[in-house]
């Protein structure tokens, strides 16, 4: 039976160079002289941590953050950001996860969203992906289009289409 696996998946290559640009500006950049302006990239390219001297600088550096990915063609739909937290004095720090894995709920959306519609297909969630079958390609075409304009908060792809 043909199918395809929908995924969400960012290029961490692409997320690790802008990470290295931002870095590199904020070394540069007359307005973040002399702070504690950073940032850092952990856990495998998974968790990006920001850090400054206020909650205005944090916000200037994530707008970097987000000009340079949007360069380098990563869907910022990707980042998950955390609450600011204070990291003593008037310091604070920002945690950004890379969204990596269609989540069990995301899955299940899916799933809904396909057993709503008339098409002929099923949706089966397989680890961090959901692999669609159907009986023809052009039902499974269908069923790209409907899940790319019902889950617009994501940015799904889709991958290992087989005829």
């Amino acid at each position: 039976m043909p199918s395809f696996d929908t995924v969400l998946e960012a290029d961490l290559v692409e997320v690790k160079n802008a990470v290295e640009q931002v870095a590199r500006e904020i070394g540069t950049r007359f307005d973040f002289k002399g702070s504690s302006a950073a940032i850092e990239l952990k856990d495998k390219e998974k968790e990006i941590t920001l850090f400054g001297d206020a909650d205005f600088q944090l916000t200037q550096v994530n707008d970097v953050l987000l000009g340079k990915l949007v360069k380098r063609g990563v869907d910022v739909r990707f980042l998950d950001a955390g609450k600011v937290e204070k990291i003593g004095g008037d310091k604070v720090k920002q945690v950004v996860k890379v969204k990596n894995g269609v989540s069990t709920e995301d899955g299940k959306k899916i799933q809904q969203v396909l057993k709503g519609s008339k098409l002929k297909v099923q949706g089966a969630i397989q680890g961090d992906a959901v692999r669609v079958t159907g009986g023809k390609r052009d039902d499974l075409q269908a069923a790209m289009a409907l899940i790319k304009s019902e889950l617009k908060d994501l940015p799904l792809s889709f991958n290992n289409f087989r005829d």
